[in-house]
């Protein structure tokens, strides 16, 4: 184990979780993939494997110590980007079933290959708007977890993201800064698209000691006929 695995494993081991030899080479494969890739697209500013592992990685599990990962079966990751929260999550909970969505197709041609070189199992990629994919009966109200991480501004983000909550379920959004006046603009919305504010928790990620923010929002009920609207109405009008 080197330098960079020693500390990402004491960082889990905190939150009681181990990362087996199968888990190793899929975090490391996911660094290679990652930066051969962003050669090509634009896809992180962060390539080099010590920040890839505290940033991208640790900062994507971070959502596993306040949703119980073993009672999730169902996910879907929303303009997932390059992957993070959800492929991170999947390689340490390979239990999951995930979607990813994404708006750009490039994009989703990386994850996919990604997600063949990890020989991961149980991971859809999917091109598309949110605010369409989630019209569609499959994904309408389904996902025990929805997560977002620095898509957007909360109460835009609750209408591409709730309509794929199931009723009981949970919406993850990861923010990096305060988002106490984006959950105060965010009221409406939630009341709305039936979610609950739950919590706002603060984390700090253990190095480099930046501040990160995991809003969970439960979902109480089915997502009303009228959302979400047309693709680009959340962005261009959010519900205020």
């Amino acid at each position: 184990m080197d330098v960079v695995q020693e500390q990402f494993a004491k960082w889990v081991s905190v939150h009681g979780w181990t990362v087996t030899d199968t888990q190793w080479e899929q975090f490391d494969t996911y660094v290679r993939v990652l930066a051969d890739w962003n050669e090509r697209m634009n896809l992180t500013g962060i390539t080099e494997r010590g920040p890839v592992y505290e940033k991208h990685f640790y900062d994507s599990l971070t959502l596993g110590i306040y949703v119980p990962m073993d009672k999730v079966q169902k996910m879907a990751d929303i303009g997932s980007g390059a992957g993070f929260p959800g492929i991170p999550l999947k390689i340490m909970f390979p239990h999951i079933q995930l979607t990813i969505v994404d708006s750009l197709n490039k994009r989703i041609q990386f994850l996919t290959h990604l997600v063949e070189q990890l020989g991961l199992s149980g991971v859809t990629c999917l091109h598309g708007r949110a605010e369409e994919v989630a019209r569609k009966p499959e994904h309408r109200d389904q996902y025990d977890l929805v997560t977002a991480r620095a898509v957007a501004r909360l109460n835009v983000l609750n209408e591409f993201c709730l309509p794929f909550v199931a009723p009981g379920g949970m919406f993850a959004a990861m923010k990096g800064t305060n988002p106490t006046e984006e959950i105060a603009e965010a009221k409406k919305s939630l009341q709305v698209l039936q979610g609950r504010l739950v919590a706002d928790h603060l984390l700090e990620l253990p190095e480099e000691k930046s501040e990160r923010h995991i809003i969970i929002v439960e979902k109480k009920g089915a997502t009303p006929k009228a959302y979400p609207r047309k693709p680009g109405t959340p962005l261009k009008t959010p519900i205020i």
